[in-house]
């Protein structure tokens, strides 16, 4: 059975309720793994998932750990989570760097998948901040300096441009998202799925590994219900992966 690790896709909201002279706080904890996490495991893949809060200190440190995994997917994780570990942010204890860890680790053999969101690729604010990482040295498209959403609370349609072995069994008629990160094709890469003039979805290899980019979400908010209750679903991510870990 092959290994999937899959950190970020989680996080925690506090509200401020404010009623007249009076307010109050409530706070929540969510995470969106469950669709992806579901569809890799009834292709027969097992599913480690780190949430981002937890994938801060329990994210591999080294090549050995992280060699235990077939795959590394990051969805809606900043690179700030994986570059400023407790011990290096408080104590200014060095560390390894991880983000130098995970493109070794692709260039090695390993494989690598970035699934968008606001935090992914550059993200809001450019917060995501993936472009100036080792990261960006393995990924099949080139990620902005700035903020890269791009919101479509109108709908897009994907296109399939070409034909891959990844998406194997899919129709050409995508379901719609609502929004994805716009980022720029390397030369080198393939891309067999675009969304409006940027790519969609972009394979790559590098070193004696293999890498891909999912530049919307695996979940809401851009991957809508129709997306996530699509009967495609499920043979979109193990598609991926089957080429990825191949």
């Amino acid at each position: 059975m092959k290994r999937v690790l899959l950190a970020g896709e989680s996080w925690m909201s506090y509200t401020t309720h404010v009623k007249g002279f009076d307010s109050f706080y409530t706070s929540v904890y969510e995470t969106g793994e469950k669709w992806l996490k579901g569809a890799l495991e009834k292709g027969g893949y097992e599913v480690t998932f780190l949430p981002n809060h937890v994938a801060a200190e329990q994210f591999p440190f080294t090549m050995k750990e992280l060699k235990n995994y077939d795959c590394v997917i990051l969805s809606d994780i900043g690179a700030n989570t994986l570059l400023l570990p407790a011990a290096t942010f408080t104590k200014s204890v060095k560390m390894p760097n991880r983000a130098d860890l995970i493109r070794d680790y692709v260039q090695e053999g390993g494989a690598l998948l970035m699934i968008g969101g606001y935090l992914t690729f550059s993200g809001v604010d450019a917060k995501g901040k993936w472009h100036d990482t080792a990261v960006q040295e393995v990924l099949p498209v080139e990620v902005l300096t700035v903020d890269d959403r791009m919101e479509h609370c109108e709908g897009i349609r994907p296109v399939t441009v070409k034909e891959h072995e990844a998406l194997k069994g899919l129709p050409k008629e995508w379901p719609e998202i609502l929004g994805y990160n716009k980022t720029i094709l390397k030369p080198e890469a393939e891309m067999a799925a675009m969304a409006g003039k940027d790519p969609f979805i972009a394979f790559g290899k590098y070193g004696k590994g293999r890498s891909a980019v999912f530049t919307s979400d695996c979940a809401p908010h851009w991957a809508p219900p129709e997306f996530c209750e699509w009967e495609y679903y499920d043979t979109l991510w193990q598609g991926i992966l089957d080429w990825l870990t191949n």
